[in-house]
Protein backbone atom coordinates (compact mmCIF):
# COMPACT_ATOMS: atom_id res chain seq x y z
CA UNK A 1 0.00 0.00 0.00
CA UNK A 2 1.06 3.76 -0.67
CA UNK A 3 0.76 6.26 2.09
CA UNK A 4 -1.23 9.24 1.03
CA UNK A 5 -1.39 12.73 2.26
CA UNK A 6 -4.42 14.88 1.04
CA UNK A 7 -7.19 16.95 2.42
CA UNK A 8 -10.37 15.96 3.63
CA UNK A 9 -13.92 17.19 4.94
CA UNK A 10 -14.96 14.96 8.27
CA UNK A 11 -18.98 16.19 8.21
CA UNK A 12 -20.57 18.48 6.25
CA UNK A 13 -19.88 21.30 9.20
CA UNK A 14 -16.16 21.00 9.36
CA UNK A 15 -13.41 22.65 7.47
CA UNK A 16 -11.04 20.70 4.82
CA UNK A 17 -8.27 19.44 7.20
CA UNK A 18 -4.81 17.56 6.18
CA UNK A 19 -5.28 13.31 5.99
CA UNK A 20 -3.17 10.54 5.63
CA UNK A 21 -4.30 7.34 4.23
CA UNK A 22 -3.25 4.48 2.18
CA UNK A 23 -3.90 4.20 -1.98
CA UNK A 24 -3.38 0.28 -3.43
CA UNK A 25 0.34 -0.18 -4.71
CA UNK A 26 -0.28 0.07 -8.61
CA UNK A 27 -1.44 -3.43 -10.20
CA UNK A 28 -0.73 -4.76 -13.72
CA UNK A 29 -3.21 -2.30 -15.59
CA UNK A 30 -3.02 0.86 -13.23
CA UNK A 31 -0.85 4.02 -13.52
CA UNK A 32 0.44 6.01 -10.08
CA UNK A 33 0.37 9.70 -10.69
CA UNK A 34 2.41 12.28 -8.30
CA UNK A 35 -0.64 14.81 -8.66
CA UNK A 36 0.99 18.41 -9.43
CA UNK A 37 -2.06 20.75 -9.70
CA UNK A 38 -6.07 19.96 -9.19
CA UNK A 39 -9.14 22.21 -10.08
CA UNK A 40 -11.90 23.34 -7.49
CA UNK A 41 -15.06 22.75 -9.00
CA UNK A 42 -18.09 24.09 -7.93
CA UNK A 43 -19.31 19.81 -7.12
CA UNK A 44 -16.62 19.88 -4.72
CA UNK A 45 -18.29 22.25 -2.78
CA UNK A 46 -21.59 20.68 -3.04
CA UNK A 47 -20.45 17.37 -2.17
CA UNK A 48 -18.30 18.09 1.08
CA UNK A 49 -21.26 20.40 2.26
CA UNK A 50 -23.69 16.98 1.20
CA UNK A 51 -26.09 19.23 -0.28
CA UNK A 52 -26.84 16.32 -2.61
CA UNK A 53 -27.03 14.04 0.74
CA UNK A 54 -25.23 11.19 -0.45
CA UNK A 55 -21.84 12.07 1.01
CA UNK A 56 -19.50 9.78 2.54
CA UNK A 57 -17.09 10.87 5.23
CA UNK A 58 -14.78 11.80 5.35
CA UNK A 59 -15.09 13.60 1.46
CA UNK A 60 -12.17 14.37 0.38
CA UNK A 61 -12.94 16.07 -3.13
CA UNK A 62 -11.44 16.46 -6.55
CA UNK A 63 -11.56 15.08 -10.23
CA UNK A 64 -9.83 18.06 -12.41
CA UNK A 65 -6.82 16.22 -11.70
CA UNK A 66 -3.50 16.88 -13.72
CA UNK A 67 0.20 14.85 -12.48
CA UNK A 68 3.23 13.07 -14.06
CA UNK A 69 3.11 8.94 -14.09
CA UNK A 70 5.25 7.76 -11.47
CA UNK A 71 5.01 4.09 -11.87
CA UNK A 72 3.43 1.97 -14.31
CA UNK A 73 2.08 -1.81 -14.23
CA UNK A 74 3.14 -4.32 -16.41
CA UNK A 75 0.10 -4.60 -18.87
CA UNK A 76 0.19 -0.65 -19.41
CA UNK A 77 0.86 0.30 -22.87
CA UNK A 78 -0.83 3.99 -23.08
CA UNK A 79 1.39 6.10 -20.27
CA UNK A 80 5.20 5.95 -19.59
CA UNK A 81 7.10 7.01 -16.17
CA UNK A 82 7.30 10.86 -16.70
CA UNK A 83 4.10 11.31 -18.96
CA UNK A 84 1.79 14.45 -18.32
CA UNK A 85 -1.42 12.96 -17.73
CA UNK A 86 -4.89 13.64 -16.18
CA UNK A 87 -7.64 12.11 -14.27
CA UNK A 88 -11.26 13.53 -14.55
CA UNK A 89 -14.69 12.66 -12.93
CA UNK A 90 -14.27 8.63 -13.27
CA UNK A 91 -11.54 6.24 -12.08
CA UNK A 92 -13.52 2.94 -13.58
CA UNK A 93 -16.80 1.32 -14.72
CA UNK A 94 -18.36 -1.72 -16.04
CA UNK A 95 -17.00 -1.66 -18.97
CA UNK A 96 -19.91 -4.35 -20.60
CA UNK A 97 -22.83 -2.38 -20.88
CA UNK A 98 -24.09 -0.15 -23.47
CA UNK A 99 -22.80 2.97 -22.03
CA UNK A 100 -19.56 2.03 -21.40
CA UNK A 101 -19.86 0.35 -25.31
CA UNK A 102 -20.60 3.70 -26.70
CA UNK A 103 -17.67 5.36 -24.92
CA UNK A 104 -20.06 7.20 -22.54
CA UNK A 105 -18.57 5.34 -19.04
CA UNK A 106 -20.22 8.26 -17.16
CA UNK A 107 -23.72 6.36 -17.91
CA UNK A 108 -22.50 3.02 -16.97
CA UNK A 109 -25.51 0.84 -16.53
CA UNK A 110 -23.62 -1.64 -14.67
CA UNK A 111 -24.94 -2.61 -11.04
CA UNK A 112 -22.88 -0.15 -9.60
CA UNK A 113 -22.79 2.41 -12.19
CA UNK A 114 -19.42 4.28 -12.78
CA UNK A 115 -17.38 4.89 -9.79
CA UNK A 116 -16.42 8.52 -9.63
CA UNK A 117 -13.08 10.11 -8.92
CA UNK A 118 -14.23 10.74 -5.46
CA UNK A 119 -17.15 9.98 -2.41
CA UNK A 120 -17.59 6.64 -4.98
CA UNK A 121 -19.11 4.57 -2.19
CA UNK A 122 -20.74 2.54 -4.89
CA UNK A 123 -17.46 0.83 -5.71
CA UNK A 124 -17.44 -3.16 -5.85
CA UNK A 125 -15.63 -3.64 -2.84
CA UNK A 126 -18.13 -1.17 -0.82
CA UNK A 127 -15.22 1.09 0.08
CA UNK A 128 -15.26 5.15 -0.60
CA UNK A 129 -13.26 6.81 -3.05
CA UNK A 130 -10.74 9.65 -2.39
CA UNK A 131 -10.02 12.32 -4.90
CA UNK A 132 -7.47 14.64 -6.03
CA UNK A 133 -7.31 16.87 -3.25
CA UNK A 134 -4.00 14.80 -2.62
CA UNK A 135 -0.63 13.68 -3.29
CA UNK A 136 -0.48 10.72 -5.70
CA UNK A 137 -3.26 9.06 -7.74
CA UNK A 138 -3.51 5.20 -8.55
CA UNK A 139 -6.05 4.62 -11.92
CA UNK A 140 -6.83 2.05 -14.34
CA UNK A 141 -4.97 3.08 -17.36
CA UNK A 142 -7.90 3.30 -19.73
CA UNK A 143 -9.45 5.93 -17.28
CA UNK A 144 -6.10 8.09 -17.35
CA UNK A 145 -5.82 11.13 -20.19
CA UNK A 146 -3.03 12.56 -22.19
CA UNK A 147 -2.45 15.96 -21.20
CA UNK A 148 -1.14 17.66 -25.41
CA UNK A 149 2.23 18.44 -25.43
CA UNK A 150 2.53 22.32 -23.95
CA UNK A 151 -0.48 22.67 -22.76
CA UNK A 152 0.34 24.33 -18.93
CA UNK A 153 -1.03 21.58 -16.44
CA UNK A 154 -2.61 24.29 -14.29
CA UNK A 155 -4.68 25.03 -17.50
CA UNK A 156 -5.23 21.75 -18.62
CA UNK A 157 -6.77 21.03 -15.12
CA UNK A 158 -10.16 22.32 -15.58
CA UNK A 159 -10.65 21.03 -18.60
CA UNK A 160 -11.49 17.23 -17.19
CA UNK A 161 -14.77 18.86 -15.93
CA UNK A 162 -15.54 22.05 -16.76
CA UNK A 163 -14.49 21.89 -20.11
CA UNK A 164 -15.93 18.26 -21.28
CA UNK A 165 -19.49 18.98 -19.33
CA UNK A 166 -19.77 21.75 -21.66
CA UNK A 167 -18.33 20.45 -24.99
CA UNK A 168 -19.90 17.02 -24.72
CA UNK A 169 -23.47 18.42 -25.06
CA UNK A 170 -22.68 21.20 -27.92
CA UNK A 171 -21.26 18.10 -29.79
CA UNK A 172 -24.59 15.99 -28.79
CA UNK A 173 -26.92 19.03 -30.06
CA UNK A 174 -24.74 19.78 -33.06
CA UNK A 175 -23.41 23.00 -32.18
CA UNK A 176 -22.07 23.98 -35.28
CA UNK A 177 -20.51 27.48 -37.67
CA UNK A 178 -23.67 29.53 -37.89
CA UNK A 179 -25.67 27.86 -34.60
CA UNK A 180 -27.29 30.45 -32.24
CA UNK A 181 -25.69 29.74 -28.92
CA UNK A 182 -26.54 31.36 -25.43
CA UNK A 183 -24.86 30.71 -21.89
CA UNK A 184 -25.84 31.36 -19.07
CA UNK A 185 -23.24 31.88 -16.85
CA UNK A 186 -19.86 33.22 -16.79
CA UNK A 187 -18.56 31.06 -14.14
CA UNK A 188 -16.42 27.88 -14.11
CA UNK A 189 -18.14 26.39 -16.72
CA UNK A 190 -20.33 29.04 -18.51
CA UNK A 191 -16.25 31.01 -19.35
CA UNK A 192 -15.14 27.28 -20.66
CA UNK A 193 -18.17 27.04 -23.10
CA UNK A 194 -17.85 30.45 -24.71
CA UNK A 195 -14.86 29.59 -25.71
CA UNK A 196 -15.98 26.45 -26.98
CA UNK A 197 -18.97 27.21 -28.63
CA UNK A 198 -16.94 30.08 -30.24
CA UNK A 199 -14.20 27.60 -31.66
CA UNK A 200 -17.17 25.74 -32.98
CA UNK A 201 -18.23 28.18 -35.28
CA UNK A 202 -20.97 29.85 -33.17
CA UNK A 203 -22.53 32.95 -32.81
CA UNK A 204 -22.16 33.05 -28.88
CA UNK A 205 -24.62 35.47 -26.33
CA UNK A 206 -23.46 35.12 -22.96
CA UNK A 207 -26.13 35.92 -19.87
CA UNK A 208 -24.85 36.99 -16.95
CA UNK A 209 -26.37 39.07 -13.58
CA UNK A 210 -22.79 40.14 -13.55
CA UNK A 211 -22.33 43.87 -14.91
CA UNK A 212 -18.62 43.49 -13.96
CA UNK A 213 -18.15 40.68 -16.36
CA UNK A 214 -19.33 42.23 -19.47
CA UNK A 215 -15.54 42.87 -20.51
CA UNK A 216 -14.54 39.32 -19.67
CA UNK A 217 -17.59 37.55 -21.77
CA UNK A 218 -15.90 39.61 -24.36
CA UNK A 219 -12.33 38.80 -24.21
CA UNK A 220 -13.51 35.14 -24.31
CA UNK A 221 -15.25 35.41 -27.48
CA UNK A 222 -18.71 36.33 -26.70
CA UNK A 223 -20.75 38.38 -29.91
CA UNK A 224 -23.46 39.77 -27.44
CA UNK A 225 -23.56 39.89 -23.75
CA UNK A 226 -27.07 40.54 -21.24
CA UNK A 227 -27.19 41.47 -18.02
CA UNK A 228 -30.19 40.45 -16.40
CA UNK A 229 -31.41 40.16 -12.90
CA UNK A 230 -35.06 39.49 -13.63
CA UNK A 231 -36.96 37.30 -15.87
CA UNK A 232 -38.45 40.13 -17.68
CA UNK A 233 -34.63 41.51 -18.78
CA UNK A 234 -34.95 37.75 -20.66
CA UNK A 235 -37.82 38.74 -22.73
CA UNK A 236 -36.41 40.19 -25.79
CA UNK A 237 -33.96 37.85 -26.78
CA UNK A 238 -37.15 35.20 -26.56
CA UNK A 239 -36.97 32.51 -29.89
CA UNK A 240 -34.00 33.72 -30.24
CA UNK A 241 -31.52 30.45 -29.87
CA UNK A 242 -30.93 27.35 -31.34
CA UNK A 243 -29.17 26.25 -28.30
CA UNK A 244 -29.21 27.25 -24.73
CA UNK A 245 -26.11 25.98 -22.66
CA UNK A 246 -27.47 26.77 -18.47
CA UNK A 247 -24.35 26.45 -16.75
CA UNK A 248 -26.16 27.74 -12.79
CA UNK A 249 -25.23 25.49 -10.22
CA UNK A 250 -27.95 26.32 -8.16
CA UNK A 251 -31.80 25.47 -8.46
CA UNK A 252 -33.73 28.11 -10.25
CA UNK A 253 -36.68 28.49 -12.53
CA UNK A 254 -36.40 27.36 -16.17
CA UNK A 255 -39.29 28.50 -17.42
CA UNK A 256 -37.87 31.87 -18.62
CA UNK A 257 -34.82 30.19 -19.81
CA UNK A 258 -37.51 28.05 -22.44
CA UNK A 259 -38.94 31.16 -23.80
CA UNK A 260 -35.21 31.78 -25.37
CA UNK A 261 -35.33 28.63 -27.29
CA UNK A 262 -36.41 28.60 -31.08
CA UNK A 263 -38.68 26.37 -32.67
CA UNK A 264 -36.62 22.59 -32.39
CA UNK A 265 -34.02 24.22 -30.30
CA UNK A 266 -32.81 22.50 -27.31
CA UNK A 267 -32.24 23.90 -23.59
CA UNK A 268 -29.29 21.81 -21.62
CA UNK A 269 -29.00 21.72 -18.33
CA UNK A 270 -25.32 20.72 -17.22
CA UNK A 271 -24.79 22.72 -13.81
CA UNK A 272 -27.02 21.80 -11.61
CA UNK A 273 -27.96 18.10 -9.97
CA UNK A 274 -31.35 19.46 -8.16
CA UNK A 275 -35.00 20.05 -8.89
CA UNK A 276 -36.13 23.34 -10.06
CA UNK A 277 -37.77 25.96 -7.87
CA UNK A 278 -40.70 25.85 -10.36
CA UNK A 279 -42.21 23.14 -12.34
CA UNK A 280 -41.93 23.11 -16.01
CA UNK A 281 -44.60 25.07 -18.03
CA UNK A 282 -45.20 22.03 -20.86
CA UNK A 283 -47.37 24.72 -22.95
CA UNK A 284 -44.16 26.45 -23.95
CA UNK A 285 -42.49 23.53 -24.84
CA UNK A 286 -45.22 22.20 -26.53
CA UNK A 287 -46.01 25.17 -29.35
CA UNK A 288 -42.36 26.13 -30.42
CA UNK A 289 -41.57 21.83 -30.13
CA UNK A 290 -38.66 22.95 -27.44
CA UNK A 291 -36.78 20.13 -25.72
CA UNK A 292 -35.08 20.84 -22.55
CA UNK A 293 -32.17 17.94 -21.52
CA UNK A 294 -29.75 17.05 -19.16
CA UNK A 295 -26.27 16.12 -19.40
CA UNK A 296 -23.69 15.00 -17.13
CA UNK A 297 -19.80 15.50 -17.34
CA UNK A 298 -18.08 12.99 -20.39
CA UNK A 299 -16.87 10.17 -21.33
CA UNK A 300 -13.26 9.12 -21.41
CA UNK A 301 -12.87 9.38 -25.10
CA UNK A 302 -14.98 12.88 -25.06
CA UNK A 303 -12.69 13.87 -22.51
CA UNK A 304 -9.65 13.45 -24.29
CA UNK A 305 -11.20 14.62 -27.35
CA UNK A 306 -11.69 18.02 -24.93
CA UNK A 307 -8.63 18.34 -24.29
CA UNK A 308 -7.14 17.81 -27.54
CA UNK A 309 -9.54 20.44 -29.07
CA UNK A 310 -9.03 22.96 -26.55
CA UNK A 311 -4.88 22.59 -27.71
CA UNK A 312 -6.24 23.06 -31.33
CA UNK A 313 -7.93 26.38 -30.84
CA UNK A 314 -6.60 27.79 -27.83
CA UNK A 315 -9.33 27.37 -25.46
CA UNK A 316 -7.62 28.10 -22.05
CA UNK A 317 -9.49 28.31 -18.65
CA UNK A 318 -8.84 31.60 -16.34
CA UNK A 319 -7.51 29.87 -13.00
CA UNK A 320 -6.13 31.59 -9.75
CA UNK A 321 -3.87 29.25 -8.39
CA UNK A 322 -4.11 28.96 -4.71
CA UNK A 323 -2.33 26.41 -1.53
CA UNK A 324 -4.14 23.71 -0.39
CA UNK A 325 -4.29 25.92 2.76
CA UNK A 326 -6.26 28.50 1.17
CA UNK A 327 -9.28 25.73 -0.08
CA UNK A 328 -11.63 26.34 2.71
CA UNK A 329 -11.50 30.28 1.73
CA UNK A 330 -11.77 29.24 -1.82
CA UNK A 331 -15.38 27.37 -1.13
CA UNK A 332 -16.38 30.17 0.48
CA UNK A 333 -15.61 32.88 -2.25
CA UNK A 334 -17.66 30.35 -4.51
CA UNK A 335 -20.30 30.49 -2.63
CA UNK A 336 -20.49 34.36 -3.35
CA UNK A 337 -19.42 33.82 -6.67
CA UNK A 338 -16.72 35.70 -6.01
CA UNK A 339 -13.71 33.67 -8.35
CA UNK A 340 -12.63 34.70 -11.33
CA UNK A 341 -13.25 31.48 -12.66
CA UNK A 342 -11.72 28.51 -11.59
CA UNK A 343 -9.74 27.78 -8.32
CA UNK A 344 -6.72 25.25 -9.10
CA UNK A 345 -4.88 23.97 -6.02
CA UNK A 346 -0.83 23.21 -6.63
CA UNK A 347 -0.18 19.78 -4.45
CA UNK A 348 3.23 21.24 -4.17
CA UNK A 349 1.82 23.50 -1.24
CA UNK A 350 1.07 19.88 1.04
CA UNK A 351 4.80 20.03 1.44
CA UNK A 352 4.23 22.42 4.46
CA UNK A 353 1.86 19.46 6.09
CA UNK A 354 4.32 16.63 5.95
Amino acid sequence: MIQILGYAAKSKRSNLRPIRFERRDAGADDVEIDVLYCGVCHSDLHQVRNEWRNTVYPCLPGHEIVGRVARVGSRVTRHAVGDLVGVGCMVDSCGQCRGCRDGLEQYCEGPHGATMTYNGPMKPDGTNTFGGYSDKMVVRESFVLKIPAGMAPELAAPLLCAGVTTLSPMRRWGVTAGTEVAIIGLGGLGHVATQLAKALGARVTVFTTSPDKRDDARELGADRVVIWKRAADLEEHELGFDFVLHTLPDPYDPNPFVKLVKRDGTLVVCGMLATFTEPLDHTEMAFHRRQLAGTLIGGIAETQETLDFCAAHGVVPRVQVIPIQEIDAAFEQMQDGEVRFRYVIDLASLASDR
